[in-house]
């Protein structure tokens, strides 16, 4: 296994645009979006999670393997909140009054 090592800039790099990030979620916060400020939220955190992932944890680099260990990881979650989600939309048909 080769390691893999970024440069100091790259690093400086990521760390400015985690900053940006996390600026854009609070600036995103106080816009008037409606029902849009949790897409909105959610893909601004997923942007950060990719940036961590991929240069931060090293998985940009990394083999094969460990490129299936993360999606399996992301497909899991994907799973878990399409059953939560199932069981909470099935559970507001039943209290709600008509259905």
């Amino acid at each position: 296994m080769t390691n893999h090592a970024l440069s100091r800039p790259t690093y400086l790099l990521i760390f400015v645009a985690l900053l940006v990030l996390t600026g854009t979620t609070v600036w995103a916060a106080y816009l008037p979006l409606g029902v849009l400020h949790t897409p909105v939220a959610l893909a601004i955190a997923g942007a950060k999670a990719a940036l961590v992932l991929l240069f931060f944890m090293h998985v940009w680099y990394s083999t094969r393997l460990t490129w299936l260990v993360a999606l399996s990881g992301l497909l899991w979650l994907a799973i878990l909140i399409g059953l939560t989600m199932a069981d909470y939309v099935t559970r507001e048909m039943l209290l709600v009054p008509g259905h």
